[in-house]
């Protein structure tokens, strides 16, 4: 078994404001609202040549780019299997059975999840934040954790297991 390191990042800064609903037992559809939502970052692997994991001030600002991004929008799943989305150049108009929201594009962060739990949001921060910086095992970074805050004390947690990409 071989050593390994963690590093991890939190914030006060690593938060966004952000409406969404969820649908749940098929056809149960919450109502659109808002939380203030918490991010925190974790990598694990080997250490680099400068005696690190992965630098704190890169996932820092990597995550904070996703974050600023996400901030006051309204977060929509593209790949749900029952609500439908449209974009135009003016507005994103959301159907699920009954209902119908209109919103200013400007407004809008189409997500390709299935849904707006922070389970999936935590996955998709996740993926974005590999693509983003170029995190893979060649680096020597095993895996990340990514952990989103829904509600005071309500975390959901993903970690993303990095494969060679050699």
């Amino acid at each position: 078994m071989s050593d390994s390191y963690r590093v991890r990042v939190t914030k006060d800064h690593l938060v966004f404001s952000a409406a969404h609903f969820i649908t749940f037992n098929g056809n149960i559809c919450e109502r659109l609202h808002g939380h203030n939502w918490r991010v925190a970052v974790e990598v694990s692997g080997n250490l680099d040549e400068n005696s690190y994991v992965y630098d704190f001030i890169a996932l820092r600002d990597g995550l904070q780019e996703i974050v600023n991004e996400l901030d006051h929008r309204v977060l929509l799943p593209t790949l749900h299997p029952t609500i439908s989305v449209e974009q135009n150049d003016n507005e994103v108009i959301a159907r699920f059975e009954e209902k119908r929201w209109v919103f200013p594009t400007e407004d809008c962060l189409l997500l390709d999840i299935a849904n707006t739990t922070a389970e999936l949001l935590a996955s998709w921060i996740a993926s974005e934040l590999v693509d983003r910086l170029h995190i893979r095992t060649e680096t020597g970074i095993h895996t990340l954790q990514i952990e989103v805050e829904e509600n005071f004390g309500q975390w959901a947690i993903y970690e993303k297991r990095l494969e060679n990409s050699m």
